[in-house]
């Protein structure tokens, strides 16, 4: 059994009681569904050919006490299967979140959002199935040969037609199975690309707002739109095609039934009251045949789900597992000649790099946009795994570390600043239970954002909107490092992290990049003067490969005696001022 088997296998086996009692339910509910069919025969066949009005007092009190059990069985059965959902619900959404966290980031950006988005709707989908009207079904099937039986021994002239017409339904549900299958997964890649772009456009709106891109945007729009009306539309006529199929079929065989038991009845072989009793029962045998057609929809999506979640619960996850405690390290980080790329047949965007950071330094990375600067962070930080060569931290290999450790000791402040729709102090502390307030607060001073926060009219409980939107993007900025900061990482990355600063607040980062110094080995992707003042070492990536790096004024000092062509960062001062313009 595959590991994408598995994780459903446990969440079937954690409702499997529920599913046994369930099937007990419907057993009776399917044993009371005989009650009318029978009742109408005794009347017809007892009562109104032998006018016996005590007989029919007897079954019309039997009747009803069997009505109050047949409701009382559905309503247990109801709340059996809501539970079993809501367990399914929980399991299986439970198990992909963590599945969706333990993937390599390299795995998650593989993918456009709208698949991951896609796949949690898909949690949906097998729980309505598994725990669901199809599930109902299923176990109604088996019952249909119990209520032909009964028509053998009540209706026996007739019986053959129910015999017969099985195996039609049986097809038709196989049919659209197939037909209905392949045009709903065309919907689906259809929704997919409407819900990508959709998602695109939210998240760009004041852009395209400002620059009147809606122009441009919305035949792009009409064109994706139009394409998911039209998979939609195919795939309605298909299931309706077979829908309607079902029902005239269900039709034509209670007119089939009508007519040969009314030339039995003629040649004496059938009462009346065995014809109407077999009709009743017909309900029940080609009912669940003619849902199956229209449920067979849901079944194919119920495959094409599981497909897709067991395509995930394939995937390898990063390392999980601490094989062993350890204290925080000194953040002497050394990187020898690592290759990385994006995709096993693409280039490389890292290439034979090699580098050391030492402890208790401010150490700045440049060079020119894509360079490669930004996924040497996520390299550091343990986002991504190299393709040759190692990363070590105090001498031990990087891969041996979980990503839960390598948080607890390398903070991180990314290039995009995203916030999550909540309080700024769950944003800060990231809903841990373990983070004081004190320790919020402490942060929050040395980053010099807390008088901004306490001047907001909720403080520490001001909601920051969606991805932070209601925020500046300097506050934005100063929370996402104060949350790089919560703990005692050893090492802090910063990428950019003046981009969305002021002249004042650049200042004061300055000052605190070199009061964490002290305690920390800090790496600093940036072009800023400003944070050139406080920098030790300086780095130059280009061209897939470290060009120059060493302490900061040797560094300037050889980029002076190179030609301006030769070299990206111009200067403009001497290496005394420490100002430069890049």
């Amino acid at each position: 059994m595959s590991k994408g088997e598995k994780w459903l296998r446990s969440v079937k086996d954690s409702v499997r009681p529920l599913f046994v009692e369930l099937v007990v339910y419907s057993f009776f509910v399917n044993i009371l569904a005989l009650v009318i069919p029978l009742f109408v025969l005794q009347v017809y066949n007892r009562v109104v050919a032998f006018g016996n009005i005590s007989t029919l007092q007897g079954l019309v009190a039997g009747v009803f006490v069997a009505l109050i059990f047949d409701f009382s069985l559905r309503q247990i059965r109801s709340r059996l299967l809501q539970k079993a959902a809501m367990r399914i619900d929980i399991g299986v959404g439970e198990t992909l979140m963590k599945k969706f966290w333990s993937l390599p980031l390299k795995v998650l950006e593989s993918r456009p959002s709208v698949y991951w988005q896609s796949l949690f709707r898909d949690v949906d989908t097998v729980r309505n199935t598994i725990a669901g009207a199809p599930f109902l079904l299923l176990i109604d099937l088996p019952f249909a040969a119990v209520f032909i039986v009964l028509i053998f021994l009540i209706a026996e002239p007739i019986a053959w037609v129910f015999v017969s017409i099985v195996p039609v339904f049986v097809l038709l549900a196989v049919v659209s199975g197939k037909l209905v299958g392949q045009a709903s997964q065309e919907e689906k890649e259809s929704q997919r690309s409407r819900d990508s772009l959709v998602g695109d456009m939210i998240n760009s709106r004041s852009t395209v707002k400002a620059l009147s891109l809606d122009v441009g945007i919305s035949p792009h729009w009409e064109n994706v739109h139009s394409n998911n009306i039209e998979s939609a539309l195919r795939r309605g006529m298909k299931h309706d095609g077979f829908v309607n199929a079902g029902t005239v079929f269900t039709l034509a065989t209670t007119v089939i039934i009508t007519s040969f038991g009314a030339l039995a009845i003629i040649d004496q072989k059938l009462s009346i009251g065995a014809l109407i009793a077999a009709n009743m029962l017909s309900n029940r045998v080609i009912g669940p045949f003619s849902q199956l057609v229209g449920a067979w929809k849901s079944f194919s999506a119920y495959r094409q789900s599981k497909d897709r979640l067991d395509e995930v619960m394939n995937i390898p996850t990063e390392r999980l597992t601490e094989t062993i405690q350890l204290e925080n390290p000194a953040g002497d980080i050394k990187l020898e000649n690592i290759s990385f790329r994006y995709f096993d047949d693409g280039e490389h965007v890292l290439e034979n790099l090699s580098a050391h950071f030492t402890p208790n330094a401010v150490h700045m990375i440049m060079g020119p946009n894509g360079g490669g600067k930004s996924t040497l962070i996520k390299l550091l930080k343990g986002l991504y795994v190299s393709d040759k060569g190692r990363i070590l931290i105090d001498d031990a290999d990087i891969t041996q570390f979980t990503r839960k450790q390598l948080s607890r000791w390398i903070g991180y402040v990314p290039q995009e600043t995203v916030l999550i729709d909540g309080t700024i102090k769950d944003n800060i502390s990231g809903k841990r239970d373990y983070i004081t307030d004190e320790e919020i607060v402490r942060v929050c001073e040395k980053v010099g954002i807390h008088k901004v926060i306490t001047d907001f009219q909720d403080g520490y409980a001001t909601n920051v909107g969606e991805a932070g939107r209601m925020m500046s993007g300097g506050v934005r900025q100063r929370i996402a490092i104060a949350r790089a900061l919560i703990g005692t990482p050893s090492i802090l990355i910063f990428d950019e992290p003046s981009a969305s600063l002021d002249r004042f607040a650049e200042i004061q980062l300055k000052g605190l990049l070199h009061s964490l110094s002290s305690n920390c080995s800090v790496i600093v992707v940036s072009h800023s003067p400003v944070l050139l003042g406080v920098t030790t070492h300086l780095y130059l990536l280009d061209k897939k490969r470290m060009i120059i790096s060493g302490p900061r004024d040797d560094v300037l000092k050889q980029l002076d005696n190179r030609s301006k062509d030769e070299n990206p960062i111009e200067k403009t001062a001497s290496p005394s001022t420490n100002k430069v313009k890049v």
